[in-house]
């Protein structure tokens, strides 16, 4: 049987626990919070509305210029969530067509819309803070999306939930530290906003972390194998063709990597971290039944954290902040 013959095999027999699983890590459209529950009521008719916004560009004011490349980025990055929904739903037993679709599109329809309001909420966050150029964060946000994306992937389901499974889990950091410097800057609403957002992130990334530990049951060479891959040829950031109006594809990203280094929201050393979480957690050295060339690519995985920990603790981060369009010029009044 080939590989791909294989791999759908698998999904379809683990089709049957999706619905399970949704239950599990996502929650109903009734009961999960919406933007409009962090952000002024544009309802009111009153002054309270106005003397909101006031607060939000007033607490603005307090934030560093590092600060705001970080949060457009993020916001850029889960404003491309079509590329992602597209990508995922063409992967090796994701059918959205047959009978109206199978569990594994349902879940990615829902998954998508979960994460359909992060990028909301933090868009009309930015609008009303006064301290971004929304059109030029616009222009980068749809260039990202007409580049779409190469993941290293393909179509391989195992890859792709390796892929989800860090990705998810390095979103959650990131957010996660953008709450605690707004905190720590008095910005509660957006502290709060961030946070809410990192605890989605948290709960997708352990659901895509039970779907490779339930492939790991069924079929543990390929799986190994696929884990194997996706680290040696690094994890792809989903907006690594970030580039600003009138640049070439990719040029601003390393500049906003830059930037989330030098301010501590996600570094070099949190990549490693999140590698060392995914080995621990799906217990990659306890796995048995592999084929020798499974083995190998267990014995790389299980070395290769303590080497890339050498290597990062040498990277070098610029001091100087790069100046993006997105936040210039910022309003100080």
């Amino acid at each position: 049987m080939s590989l791909k013959n294989k791999r759908l095999e698998v999904m379809q027999f683990l089709e049957k626990d999706v619905d399970a699983l949704m239950e599990k890590y996502l929650i109903p459209i009734d009961s999960i919070w919406q933007p409009t529950d962090f952000l002024p009521n544009s309802e009111v008719e009153d002054e309270r509305f106005f003397e909101e916004i006031r607060e939000i560009r007033e607490l603005a004011k307090e934030l560093p210029y590092d600060f705001w490349v970080v949060l457009v980025g993020d916001m850029i990055t889960e404003e491309a969530l079509p590329t992602y929904e597209s990508w995922l739903m063409d992967v090796e037993g994701i059918n959205q067509v047959d009978e109206g679709g199978n569990s594994w599109s349902k879940w990615v329809k829902q998954w998508t819309a979960e994460e359909n309001r992060h990028g909301d909420v933090l868009n009309k966050y930015l609008y009303l803070s006064g301290r971004v150029n929304m059109r030029e964060i616009e222009r980068t946000t749809q260039h990202l999306i007409a580049d779409g994306f190469d993941i290293g992937t393909d179509r391989d389901p195992y890859k792709n939930f390796v892929y989800t499974s860090f990705q998810e889990l390095a979103t959650y950091v990131s957010h996660n530290r953008v709450a605690r410097i707004a905190k720590k800057k008095g910005n509660k609403r957006l502290s709060k906003m961030c946070q809410i957002i990192s605890g989605d992130e948290m709960r997708h990334h352990h659901a895509y972390s039970e779907f490779v530990e339930r492939i790991f049951r069924v079929d543990p060479s390929q799986m190994m194998m696929a884990f194997h891959y996706m680290m040696k040829q690094k994890i792809t950031m989903p907006a690594h063709f970030l580039r600003e109006s009138g640049d070439k594809i990719s040029t601003a990203f390393e500049e906003f990597s830059n930037t989330a280094q030098r301010i501590g929201v996600y570094t070099s050393g949190d990549y490693v971290d999140i590698l060392q979480k995914l080995i621990d957690r799906w217990e990659i050295d306890k796995i048995t039944n592999l084929t020798d060339e499974a083995e190998k690519a267990r014995d790389y995985l299980m070395k290769l954290p303590a080497r890339m920990y050498r290597l990062a603790e040498r990277m070098k981060i610029p001091e100087n902040s790069y100046q993006f369009k997105w936040v210039e010029p910022a309003i100080t009044k």
